[in-house]
């Protein structure tokens, strides 16, 4: 038989092979913003990973599956997101479901994480609030930062009188100044915020969510992760997660591991001046 012939009956035996250890995908290098508490945030100890709740609970979900997840930061948010749409990284663990995004990312349903926005008072305020048709002719206040459903978000452009902050910190701190009379943040976000600032006594988070988006899982159209099995995988985890009672648990514990820190740093002497 032709040498030649030969390597080309054998190459085509073992395409199919080739082909199920291909659809494998063995390791993700993910990343997401660099600013966000308790989800993401920076690593102190090692700045070119980010850690928080959003990476516990996808490297237990990417565990199960038997793949490797590396978490890195890549810059600012929109800095991430052109990581990810070029396929230098292959996902996004943090992706608010924009339809713009679709065109570069296959987003995994349903979300990795639900952020539930609350309307954030003083205690001490007679604001009466029931719906979020109360807070109509009230001045409030929003992180630049947040991302809200698109919906409600034509909804508080609309009818709410909101300033808009260049971050959280800022938008808590003039609810606290009296300059606002709500601030609208996510649960566990505001949370963390506000014993950040040793606000924790003095604000609260009322109880009903006045929007609930998804942070998605994406995964870019140009990853070589991409596949068919990876979704379909990733999904299944997506539905079995809010069963298993972890979310909640996760996130808490990284309020406490990003106070922790912050605690950490303000502990740490000022090094004295190299003469």
């Amino acid at each position: 038989m032709d040498l030649r012939l030969a390597w080309s009956l054998l190459g085509l035996a073992l395409l199919p092979t080739l082909s199920v250890a291909a659809g494998k995908c063995e390791r993700l290098v993910v990343t997401g913003s660099p600013d966000a508490p308790p989800y993401l945030w920076q690593d102190p100890e090692n700045p070119k990973h980010l850690i928080g709740a959003s990476v516990d609970l996808l490297q237990q979900v990417a565990g199960e599956l038997g793949i490797k997840v590396e978490v890195l930061y890549a810059g600012k948010r929109s800095q991430a997101l052109d990581e990810v749409r070029s396929g230098r990284m292959d996902m996004l663990a943090d992706a608010p479901l924009t339809v713009s995004e679709l065109e570069s990312l296959d987003y995994i349903h349903p979300p990795l994480l639900e952020n539930d926005y609350l309307v954030w008072t003083r205690k001490d305020s007679p604001l009466v609030y029931n719906d979020v048709q109360d807070l109509q002719g009230h001045p409030g206040a929003l992180s630049e930062k947040s991302r809200l459903t698109q919906a409600f978000g034509t909804f508080a452009e609309q009818k709410l009188t909101l300033t808009r902050t260049a971050n959280l910190t800022q938008a808590f701190q003039k609810l606290l100044l009296g300059e606002v009379e709500f601030v609208l943040a996510g649960r566990y976000s505001g949370m963390a915020m506000a014993q950040t600032l040793g606000m924790a006594n003095d604000l609260i988070g009322r109880a009903q969510p006045v929007d609930r988006p998804g942070l998605f899982l994406a995964v870019s159209h140009n990853s070589a992760c991409n596949d068919p099995w990876l979704r379909g995988q990733l999904a299944k985890k997506m539905t079995e997660l809010p069963a298993s009672g972890l979310t909640e648990a996760v996130l808490l514990r990284n309020i406490e591991r990003w106070n922790a820190q912050r605690s950490q740093r303000q502990k740490q002497p000022v090094s004295a001046p190299k003469l």
